[in-house]
């Protein structure tokens, strides 16, 4: 069977099976990951989900993400801690990602399988600013992959702390009106390199904050659902302070 991108569904369950074995001690043992609200993912449908989340590394976070939906599909109360999960993973899940970053390497092109909706930036490419058009294939997909499960993106584009949020997020919020569950993600940075492969520190504590879902008003300008989102993963400007306070009381 074949899901709604043309890939074997077997053959991505034993990709996330095999990627989910050799970074599942890297979030248990290596460092600790934290995931709270592991009871909302318990409530929610199998389709039409979106989660909003910051970003700290290219893969490492997303990849928690797998193991805690598949945790969740199965019923586990203490998260990830036991990973018999993973000789069933949850496969409907996609997440949003820049097409350059998916083709820049066997590894990438590997985890581009596993899920990802590749897309074309339209402000940025190679670290330079560029300004093009949307490809119009890149909502279709967005929205085929929020109809048949469930959706990660990321609304800043960028690993970047603060970093202004794009409309397009809002834009296929309001088209979609899927249900909207914010996550805030904390640690990776200091854990793992910017693509999130490589180990830079261990013990680390990985922190997974899964919030109730949004009350959304789809008629509202995509400004504000914007606002909303950002303010919900705590990445909007009243956030900014409270952090820096927090890296200087780390350090």
């Amino acid at each position: 069977m074949k899901n709604v991108f043309g890939q074997w569904i077997f053959v991505k369950r034993l990709l996330i099976s095999i990627l989910g074995i050799i970074t599942w001690p890297r979030f248990v043992w290596t460092n600790k990951s934290v995931i709270a609200g592991m009871e909302v993912l318990e409530k929610l449908p199998s389709e039409n989900v979106v989660f909003v989340s910051n970003h700290q590394t290219y893969f490492a976070d997303v990849m928690l993400m797998y193991h805690a939906f598949s945790a969740a599909k199965w019923k586990l109360k203490r998260g990830i801690r036991n990973p018999l999960y993973l000789l069933s993973p949850k496969t409907n899940i996609y997440y949003v990602a820049a097409l350059e970053t998916m083709k820049s390497g066997f590894l990438p092109k590997l985890f581009a399988y596993g899920g990802a909706v590749s897309v074309q930036r339209t402000w940025r490419e190679s670290g330079k600013d560029v300004k093009r058009e949307v490809n119009p294939e890149d909502p279709e997909n967005i929205g085929k992959a929020i109809r048949s499960g469930w959706l990660i993106t990321f609304p800043q584009g960028t690993t970047k702390p603060f970093e202004q949020g794009r409309k397009g997020t809002a834009h296929l919020i309001k088209e979609h009106k899927p249900i909207v569950v914010p996550v805030n993600i904390d640690g990776f940075r200091r854990a793992f390199d910017k693509k999130g492969l490589k180990i830079k520190k261990r013990d680390s504590r990985l922190l997974m904050k899964i919030y109730d879902p949004l009350e959304i008003d789809y008629d509202a300008p995509a400004e504000d659902i914007l606002h909303q989102i950002m303010y919900a993963i705590r990445q909007s400007p009243e956030f900014m302070k409270v952090n820096l306070l927090h890296e200087e009381n780390e350090k």
